[in-house]
């Protein structure tokens, strides 16, 4: 009997101090947005994604996982306001809705988590009200047809209707990674029908000098294209250089 007593007091004072180090999260945290100069947003507005990735030696695109919910309104670009979502959980995507901004782009990662939807239509509806330009995120939405009416362009891995909790935990603000791409509040979001990519804020201003020379470029080979271009020139002197092996 005594040494029950005993082994079940040792038992309580490693729970009691298991307590003391272990804290539950903060059910949500936020963090200030610093957005970019305005005129860095216009003057990648409308820009290709895949001219952007030229401009960032062919990276900066989120996963071909994350796609457009609805391919005829997949166009934005706007400032990345951050948030991490809990697997399970939306509380994080509602505290990104009251910091968001219009014209800015709520980023949800959600550690790809696909067995409840991140958000539906009335959150989705509510985005829109309030200006924001689009949501991106690597979980899952519900309620198709009401998201894609809201007119919101959405970007997701994927549709199913479970629903999630709102309890938290959450982040606002804070850097995530999603679709292999890390971005920080404040970074450009643009998108088109091929994917979204990500401009880092600190790169913006070098992205939108050297994607004059990507147009420029691309222009110019377009209208070679079209007037019958075979064979680009560094092809032809590739094959007919020594770094060709013919057996």
């Amino acid at each position: 009997m005594l040494g029950g007593n005993g082994r079940g007091k040792r038992h309580r004072e490693q729970f009691q101090g298991s307590e003391t180090m272990i804290e539950d999260p903060p059910i949500l945290t936020v963090k200030g947005i610093d957005r970019p100069p305005r005129q860095l947003v216009q003057a990648l507005a409308g820009a290709q994604t895949g001219h952007l990735v030229d401009c960032m030696a062919g990276r900066g695109a989120l996963s071909h996982r994350i796609k457009p919910l609805d391919a005829k309104n997949a166009v934005f670009c706007g400032p990345a306001v951050t948030a991490f979502a809990y697997p399970a959980d939306n509380l994080a995507v509602f505290a990104a809705l009251a910091e968001a901004e219009p014209g800015d782009v709520v980023v949800v990662a959600h550690d790809a988590f696909e067995h409840t939807a991140l958000t539906g239509d009335l959150l989705c509806g509510m985005l829109k009200n309030k200006g924001i330009a689009g949501l991106v995120t690597d979980g899952m939405v519900r309620d198709v047809a009401g998201i894609v009416a809201t007119g919101l362009p959405v970007f997701c891995a994927g549709v199913t209707p479970n629903s999630p909790a709102k309890t938290g935990p959450g982040t606002v603000g804070l850097p995530v990674t999603l679709g292999g791409v890390h971005v920080a509040s404040g970074d450009i979001v643009v998108s088109d029908a091929d994917g979204v990519v990500i401009v880092p804020q600190a790169r913006a201003a070098e992205v939108v000098e050297t994607l004059k020379a990507v147009r420029a470029a691309e222009t110019s080979l377009e209208a070679k294209v079209k007037g019958g271009l075979t064979l680009p020139d560094w092809l032809k002197e590739m094959m007919a250089s020594p770094k060709v092996k013919r057996v």
